[in-house]
C-alpha cells in the first residue's frame, strides 16, 4: 500500500463490482502507479437476487392483465456499489490527500459513478476514461492512462 501523500494524483480504476485506487507518482507522459487501496463486492445475477415473478397490473378500464417489468437488481446493487466508491473518494478528498483525481470505469459505470460523486469531488475529477481496465495489471493500466 502507499500513501496518497506523494501523489500527483489519484487514477481511479473501476467497473460495478470492483474498485482500484491508484497512486501516480509520476511525470505526465509517463504515470508510475502503485496500489493505494483495492476492494470487490461480485454481485450475483438478478435471477439470484431476486425469485419473485414480476407483478402484475389490473387495467382500470377492461379486465386485461399485464405484467409489470421485472426490476434489475443486480443493477441496483452494482449503483450502490459505486455510490460506496464515491463516498470513500469524498472522505479522501475532504482530508486533503486528494486534489487531482482521474476517474477510469466502463461508460455506464462511469455515468453511474459520476452522478455519486459529491460537488467537492467533481471540483477535483481533472479526467476521465470510458474504458473497462479493472481486470487488467497495474503496469498495463499505466500504459492505458499514459496516451
Amino acid at each position: 500500500m502507499t500513501k496518497l501523500d506523494k501523489a500527483n494524483r489519484l487514477v481511479v480504476v473501476c467497473d460495478g463490482a470492483k474498485a482500484i485506487l491508484l497512486a501516480d507518482v509520476g511525470i505526465a507522459p509517463a504515470p508510475r502507479l502503485s496500489v493505494v487501496e483495492s476492494f470487490a463486492e461480485p454481485h450475483p445475477g438478478t435471477v439470484a437476487l431476486g425469485t419473485d415473478r414480476p407483478g402484475r397490473v389490473h387495467e382500470s378500464a377492461t379486465t386485461s392483465r399485464s405484467a409489470m417489468e421485472q426490476t434489475d437488481l443486480h443493477a441496483q446493487a452494482e449503483a450502490a456499489f459505486l455510490g460506496r466508491v464515491a463516498g470513500r473518494l469524498g472522505e479522501l478528498v475532504s482530508a486533503g490527500e486528494a486534489s487531482r483525481i482521474l476517474l477510469v470505469a466502463p461508460p455506464k459505470a462511469l455515468g453511474t459513478l459520476r452522478d455519486a460523486l459529491s460537488p467537492q469531488v467533481r471540483g477535483c475529477i481533472d479526467g476521465e476514461i470510458a474504458k473497462d481496465l479493472v481486470k487488467l495489471p497495474v503496469e498495463e493500466i499505466g500504459r492505458h492512462i499514459a496516451t
